[in-house]
């Protein structure tokens, strides 16, 4: 007997029907005598029209377009997970097996006080392990929790995920499933390379920086709470049949186990590809090189919540001036600019140029700790093919490399390629 987490996404449970069969997969692992819970999303579609709502709603007298009550907002928003929680459990029921739903707030999972991007501080597992033991099924709204203002509070966007591996971690799960529209991780988008094949493991480090840098398969802070709990986390699909024979295999379920890096014997030098789009770069120019100009140019873009990724800085030949470049969503180079605009005189650069609709390509794998070449061969590759590089930056298990947007394909499958990511 196993303690098990399963985690179902919006389009698992998009539909009455695909809630019934969400119902079957949990009452495999229920009849298989293993101790239970259930995190869900959103039917599919469901979030999008709930903000949807909000947003045509009258806006604060006097407030700018984008100021609602957070509290309130995160008291609309997070029904769509309490109405999938209470339908899953009724199918439950149904079965003959003994369920009930749980809001946030119920179990409690406590959050800090950030409204609509809550981070989750503690989760009193005490009573769910309690009726786990004693065989009912927890069905539990993800994306949820109650902040310090004994408000509701929602995690962010994907934040069931989270929700998901949290709860596995509190209630010290054997193991966290969660189920997808996929079938498992893989070495990059099928749909650019039809050759990508499906991981059977993959280490946390590694789908983290998968995660980050554009795969869509698992939640960025769900894997980092997974990483720092140690939370053994298969990545599954709700699409196959929940009696094929291997789904109930209690270690080696079918999907991709993110585990320790400890877990895998053979370590590839490459595990995978990502890729993320609508990428832009913004060049300060003829900035004075002196101490503290980096923080001035980051400290407001970082106050403004814009996300900065790839920082190259080019000196003088005399050292008195320099450029700098780095990268940011396209969404927000308005954003970006605006804020460089009003912070002129303290950052003290001549002229700002930006580029848009770039993309970031990166080669991930923690074998290259210990392998030289990595980086020359993607080089080559790239160049073989006529794809300039605008910029490159690297850690201990990634290089990243940015491209002309037209080119994203291209260089996935090649660079997929050359590290013989293509071969079985």
């Amino acid at each position: 007997m196993a303690r098990i987490v399963m985690k179902f996404g919006g389009t698992s449970v998009a539909d009455l029907d695909r809630i019934k069969n969400v119902a079957r997969h949990v009452k495999r692992e229920v009849d298989a005598g293993h101790e239970v819970a259930v995190v869900v999303s959103a039917m599919s579609g469901k979030t999008n029209e709930l903000v949807g709502w909000v947003q045509n709603m009258p806006k604060v007298a006097g407030a700018n377009h984008s100021i609602y009550d957070a509290r309130e907002y995160d008291a609309i928003v997070a029904s769509g997970e309490q109405v999938t929680s209470g339908l899953l459990a009724i199918a439950l029921q149904a079965m003959g097996i003994n369920a009930r739903s749980w809001q946030g707030w119920q179990i409690p999972i406590r959050t800090d006080n950030a409204h609509g991007a809550a981070r989750i501080l503690e989760i009193e597992g005490t009573e769910i392990i309690r009726r786990m033991g004693e065989g009912q099924v927890a069905v539990v709204a993800g994306f949820q929790g109650l902040g310090p203002d004994n408000r509701l509070s929602t995690l962010g966007r994907g934040g069931s995920d989270t929700s998901a591996v949290a709860i596995a971690a509190a209630v010290k799960a054997d193991r966290c499933d969660i189920y997808t529209d996929v079938d498992g991780v893989y070495t990059t988008d099928p749909r650019i390379e039809p050759k990508a094949r499906r991981l059977k493991k993959i280490a946390f480090e590694e789908m983290l920086e998968m995660a980050s840098l554009g795969a869509k398969v698992l939640q960025v802070r769900s894997v980092e709470l997974a990483m720092v709990f140690k939370v053994r986390t298969f990545v599954r699909s709700s699409f196959e049949d929940p009696d094929a024979p291997g789904m109930g295999d209690l270690l080696n379920p079918p999907g991709t186990l993110i585990c320790d890096e400890e877990e895998i014997v053979e370590q590839e030098v490459v595990t995978g590809i990502a890729y993320a789009k609508d990428e832009a770069q913004i060049s300060l120019r003829r900035l004075a090189d002196r101490p503290g100009v980096s923080a001035a140019i980051f400290g407001p873009l970082a106050e403004s919540h814009i996300n900065v990724d790839m920082i190259v800085q080019n000196i003088s030949e005399d050292g008195s001036k320099t450029d700098m470049t780095f990268t940011v969503p396209s969404g927000d180079v308005e954003k970006a600019l605006r804020v460089l605009g009003e912070n002129k005189d303290k950052i003290g650069y001549d002229v700002v140029q930006n580029e848009s609709g770039l993309v970031k390509v990166s080669v991930i794998g923690i074998g290259m700790r210990s392998h030289a070449g990595v980086a020359a061969t993607a080089f080559q590759a790239l160049a073989e093919k006529g794809i300039n590089i605008k910029a490159i930056t690297t850690s201990e298990i990634k290089i990243s490399i940015l491209i002309d947007g037209p080119y994203a394909e291209l260089a996935v499958r090649t660079l997929h390629s050359c590290y013989g990511l293509d071969k079985s």
